[in-house]
Protein backbone atom coordinates (compact mmCIF):
# COMPACT_ATOMS: atom_id res chain seq x y z
CA UNK A 1 0.00 0.00 0.00
CA UNK A 2 1.50 3.29 -1.11
CA UNK A 3 1.79 6.01 1.59
CA UNK A 4 0.80 3.62 4.41
CA UNK A 5 0.27 5.36 7.79
CA UNK A 6 0.57 2.82 10.62
CA UNK A 7 -2.35 3.25 13.08
CA UNK A 8 -0.24 1.98 15.97
CA UNK A 9 2.20 4.85 15.40
CA UNK A 10 -0.13 7.60 14.11
CA UNK A 11 -2.93 7.02 16.64
CA UNK A 12 -1.19 5.22 19.50
CA UNK A 13 -3.84 6.37 22.00
CA UNK A 14 -6.48 4.41 20.08
CA UNK A 15 -4.69 1.43 18.49
CA UNK A 16 -2.68 -1.29 20.23
CA UNK A 17 -0.89 -4.23 18.63
CA UNK A 18 -2.13 -7.49 20.14
CA UNK A 19 -0.31 -9.95 17.88
CA UNK A 20 1.70 -10.22 14.70
CA UNK A 21 2.45 -13.51 12.97
CA UNK A 22 3.88 -13.46 9.47
CA UNK A 23 1.83 -11.00 7.41
CA UNK A 24 -1.19 -10.96 9.79
CA UNK A 25 -1.54 -8.31 12.49
CA UNK A 26 -4.22 -8.19 15.17
CA UNK A 27 -4.92 -4.72 16.57
CA UNK A 28 -7.27 -3.45 19.27
CA UNK A 29 -9.09 -0.18 18.53
CA UNK A 30 -10.66 1.80 21.39
CA UNK A 31 -12.44 5.10 20.76
CA UNK A 32 -14.08 6.95 23.63
CA UNK A 33 -17.22 9.10 23.07
CA UNK A 34 -16.28 12.40 21.40
CA UNK A 35 -12.82 11.16 20.44
CA UNK A 36 -11.40 11.31 16.90
CA UNK A 37 -8.28 9.40 15.98
CA UNK A 38 -5.45 10.61 13.76
CA UNK A 39 -5.37 9.83 10.06
CA UNK A 40 -4.08 6.30 9.49
CA UNK A 41 -4.21 3.44 6.99
CA UNK A 42 -5.17 -0.20 6.88
CA UNK A 43 -4.31 -2.74 4.22
CA UNK A 44 -7.06 -5.30 3.60
CA UNK A 45 -8.79 -5.71 6.95
CA UNK A 46 -11.53 -7.53 8.80
CA UNK A 47 -12.93 -5.72 11.85
CA UNK A 48 -14.96 -7.31 14.67
CA UNK A 49 -16.80 -4.72 16.78
CA UNK A 50 -17.04 -5.98 20.36
CA UNK A 51 -18.78 -2.73 21.34
CA UNK A 52 -20.29 -0.86 18.42
CA UNK A 53 -21.49 2.72 18.34
CA UNK A 54 -22.16 5.71 16.17
CA UNK A 55 -19.15 6.67 14.05
CA UNK A 56 -18.25 9.36 11.54
CA UNK A 57 -15.61 8.22 9.07
CA UNK A 58 -13.47 10.81 7.28
CA UNK A 59 -11.80 9.70 4.03
CA UNK A 60 -9.62 12.29 2.32
CA UNK A 61 -11.53 15.43 1.28
CA UNK A 62 -14.78 13.51 0.75
CA UNK A 63 -17.93 14.20 2.75
CA UNK A 64 -17.73 12.20 6.02
CA UNK A 65 -19.82 9.03 6.26
CA UNK A 66 -21.85 8.19 9.37
CA UNK A 67 -22.54 4.65 10.49
CA UNK A 68 -24.36 3.06 13.42
CA UNK A 69 -22.36 -0.10 14.11
CA UNK A 70 -24.08 -2.77 16.24
CA UNK A 71 -22.25 -4.87 18.83
CA UNK A 72 -20.85 -8.01 17.18
CA UNK A 73 -20.77 -6.53 13.67
CA UNK A 74 -18.06 -7.79 11.30
CA UNK A 75 -16.78 -5.47 8.54
CA UNK A 76 -14.44 -6.32 5.65
CA UNK A 77 -12.64 -3.52 3.84
CA UNK A 78 -9.88 -3.14 1.26
CA UNK A 79 -6.89 -0.83 1.71
CA UNK A 80 -7.74 2.71 2.78
CA UNK A 81 -6.62 5.79 4.72
CA UNK A 82 -9.10 7.52 7.03
CA UNK A 83 -9.93 9.02 10.44
CA UNK A 84 -12.66 7.70 12.74
CA UNK A 85 -14.73 9.88 15.06
CA UNK A 86 -16.93 8.49 17.84
CA UNK A 87 -20.09 10.63 17.74
CA UNK A 88 -22.08 8.31 20.00
CA UNK A 89 -22.37 7.84 23.74
CA UNK A 90 -20.57 4.48 24.05
CA UNK A 91 -16.91 3.52 23.93
CA UNK A 92 -16.28 1.69 20.66
CA UNK A 93 -14.06 -1.37 21.00
CA UNK A 94 -13.00 -3.43 17.98
CA UNK A 95 -10.46 -6.06 17.00
CA UNK A 96 -8.86 -5.46 13.59
CA UNK A 97 -7.25 -8.25 11.58
CA UNK A 98 -4.91 -6.75 8.98
CA UNK A 99 -3.40 -8.65 6.05
CA UNK A 100 -0.06 -6.89 5.57
CA UNK A 101 1.68 -6.84 2.17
Amino acid sequence: MKNYIDPIVAAADNYRLLSQEGNVRVIEMRLEPGQIDNEHSHPSETVYFINGGKLRIHVGNNEPMEAEIPDGHVMHHGPWTHRVENIGKNTVLAIIFELME
